[in-house]
């Protein structure tokens, strides 16, 4: 399905979009990022903590050394207070994430995965790849929302096609 280097090219396209919604988002006031726009999350806000909570809980599954996310589930809208804090975590995580991907071999994506999902109660066991892939697809549906609330708010919003991703991202 997949090897390493899809992991490590998502990687990069996945910082290298989250840097774009950081720059264009800083400045931009808070009661903008938290205004329901009508999106899935709400608000934009909303959005980007649930992905940051998403690649938390995931990247905690692909290594046992990552802790889980601070908060339960239900508080995933709200995984951190404020812009800013939202930016410095986003920035590590995606660190974490090219790490990760940079030590990963495509052995070790043909294994499977166990875990247990707290917001289902129940246990799980997967493909690895299929989980890694989620990982990178969830990421990329839910940014394509905050680009369209971006858009529909006035705001400039990031280029998202990964064949325009610089070369040194």
């Amino acid at each position: 399905m997949i090897d390493a280097g899809y992991v490590r090219t998502m990687a990069r396209y996945n910082a290298w979009q989250n840097r774009q919604l950081t720059e264009m988002l800083t400045g931009v006031p808070d009661e903008d990022l938290r205004k329901d726009r009508g999106a899935f999350f709400g608000s934009v806000m909303a959005t980007l903590n649930h992905i940051l909570w998403g690649d938390t809980i995931w990247m905690s599954r692909f290594d046992a050394d990552l802790p889980p996310p601070s908060v339960p589930p239900e508080q995933h809208k709200e995984f951190t207070p404020t812009f800013a804090v939202w930016s410095a975590e986003r920035f590590r995580m995606d660190g974490t994430i090219r790490l990760w991907g940079d030590r990963l071999d495509t052995v070790a994506l043909k294994g499977d995965l166990s875990w247990h999902s707290s917001t289902l109660q129940q246990d799980f066991e997967m493909p690895l790849e299929t989980c890694v892939v989620h990982l990178f697809t969830h990421q990329a549906h839910h940014r394509g929302q905050v680009h369209a609330m971006m858009t529909a708010a006035g705001l400039t919003a990031p280029v998202t096609d990964i064949v325009f991703m610089p070369k040194d991202d």
